[in-house]
């Protein structure tokens, strides 16, 4: 085995562990109908897709990019 072989078995081991967690996380309460950063309406396939669901697309997308 060489040391791509074994960065690709440590990057899918990685991975797994990633998922399980975030299978693990449980949704907090119900869905907002609005964001609750910028106070547009959240589509109701949006709110019944993710549970819990705070943010609408474009604040998430800023969320998870690390914008403030």
């Amino acid at each position: 085995m060489d040391i791509a072989d074994k960065a690709a078995e440590r990057e899918a081991e990685f991975l797994a562990e990633a998922f399980y967690r975030h299978s693990q996380k449980q949704p907090s309460g119900a869905s907002l109908s609005h964001c609750e950063d910028c106070g547009e309406s959240i589509p109701l396939a949006r709110q019944q897709a993710i549970p819990g669901v705070r943010l609408c697309v474009l604040c998430q997308e800023y969320h998870e990019a690390g914008w403030p």
